[in-house]
Formats: structure tokens, C-alpha cells, sequence
């Protein structure tokens, strides 16, 4: 089998931050780690329908920090913030620790690959075909200004006997390139045939030396050079 490398873990400390900001050592890591994983699932489930992309903690002596990225903001501040107040006590209940909850909105969904993967998986279960999906998914990123876009899908796609896989891409997608931003998400969608996995990257443009590479407005280059393709 290859060996393969995640997109965001091969970039870390290079251009990307972790999502989790914190430090301990053995034990308390453990039950810190474990209380992430029950942050993150709470937050997935009560904020289904505001399509969240991305829960950052960040953790301090007798404080959390949480950051929800979403695109419907509005769905989780609630109407006069009673929303967030309610989602902010059941976060303290659960940690015992004083809870911060930001929420960030994002402007392009179409340039989160999370979200994209989302949007196709879904589509999948409508019974959309798969092609269908994956060509409309790539114009609308490449028509809101990505450097380019890589969707794989796989499973038994259209109620196949066989599983296989297929991909379509528009656009250039360096993976191996350190210094390239490059956005991966990835989900699964139950169909009446099975779970078909959905693997995307969005690649955003370079992040040149000499720039901040964990602040928002850092300068991307390489946007409208690349190629189009497909492999089934």
C-alpha cells in the first residue's frame, strides 16, 4: 500500500496552526484529549444545520476558548444570543471550566473542502448522480476563485456490484508542495447501496515567505494557472 500523509498534518507549523491549542503530559493529556473529542461531537450535533467547518479550542488555566466556523452564524448566536448563552452553560456543565464560544463566519463555502464534501455526500444520498455532483462542486469553487480542486469519490457509485473509485479535478492541486494552502475534507454518505467516501482539496494559491502564514490576510499566489481532467 502507499504511504499516505495527511494534507493539513504535513503542513503544520509550516502554514497552518494546530486546531487545538493547548499543552499537558500524561493523564491530564489523555482526558483533555478525550474532552475534545466530546466538545467536538456535542458542537457537531446541536449545529447541524449552521454547516460548521472547523471547532478550534483553545485552552488556558480556568478558561476555554471555542471557535466555531460556520456559515449560518446567525443559526447559533440565536435570537438575542439566547442560543450561544444556552450552547456556552451545556459547554461549562460538560468541562467544569469557564467557556468562551466565538463564532466565525465563513464568507466562500464554496472554498472549504469540509463543506464541498458535505454539499456532494449529499447529494449522493439524493440520489444525484456522482459525476453530476463532483462537475457542479468544481465550477463553483473554480468560479469563486480557487487555484484549483480535487474530488474523489468512492464506493459502489451509481449501485455498481463493485465498489470503485473515481475522481475529477480543474485546476492545479500540488500536494506536495509545503508552501501551497491547500484546504482537505473529507466525509461519508449512506446510501441505499452503502457508504460512499468523499476525499477533496482545494488548493488556494502559495503562501510566500516573509508572510504571516496564520493570519487571514496573508498573500496567495498561483491562482489561475493549472490544467482540467478526469479519471474514472
Amino acid at each position: 500500500m502507499g504511504r499516505k500523509v495527511h494534507p493539513k498534518g504535513f503542513r503544520l507549523k509550516v502554514i497552518r496552526e494546530w486546531d487545538a491549542r493547548w499543552y499537558a503530559e500524561g493523564e491530564r493529556y489523555v482526558n483533555l484529549l478525550m474532552e475534545d473529542r466530546k466538545i467536538r461531537k456535542f458542537l457537531k450535533g446541536r449545529t447541524k444545520r449552521a454547516g460548521v467547518s472547523r471547532i478550534e479550542i483553545e485552552r488556558h488555566p480556568n478558561l476555554v476558548i471555542i471557535t466555531i466556523n460556520n456559515v449560518r452564524p446567525g443559526l447559533i448566536i440565536g435570537r438575542k444570543g439566547e442560543a450561544v448563552k444556552e450552547l456556552r452553560q451545556n459547554l461549562q456543565d460538560m468541562t467544569g471550566k469557564k467557556v468562551k464560544v466565538e463564532v466565525s463566519e465563513i464568507e466562500k463555502p464554496d472554498l472549504d473542502a469540509l463543506l464541498v464534501a458535505e454539499n456532494v455526500a449529499s447529494q449522493l444520498v439524493r440520489r444525484i448522480g456522482h459525476s453530476r455532483a463532483m462537475k457542479r462542486a468544481i465550477m463553483q469553487a473554480m468560479r469563486q476563485g480557487a487555484g484549483g480542486i480535487r474530488i474523489e469519490v468512492s464506493g459502489r457509485l451509481g449501485g455498481s456490484d463493485m465498489a470503485r473509485r473515481e475522481w475529477m479535478f480543474d485546476g492545479r492541486v500540488p500536494r506536495n508542495t509545503l508552501r501551497a494552502d491547500i484546504d482537505y475534507g473529507f466525509t461519508e454518505g449512506l446510501t441505499t447501496f452503502g457508504q460512499i467516501g468523499v476525499k477533496v482539496w482545494i488548493y488556494k494559491g502559495d503562501i510566500l515567505p516573509g508572510e504571516d502564514p496564520f493570519s487571514t490576510g496573508a498573500q496567495r499566489t498561483g491562482a489561475n494557472e493549472g490544467r482540467r481532467g478526469r479519471r474514472n
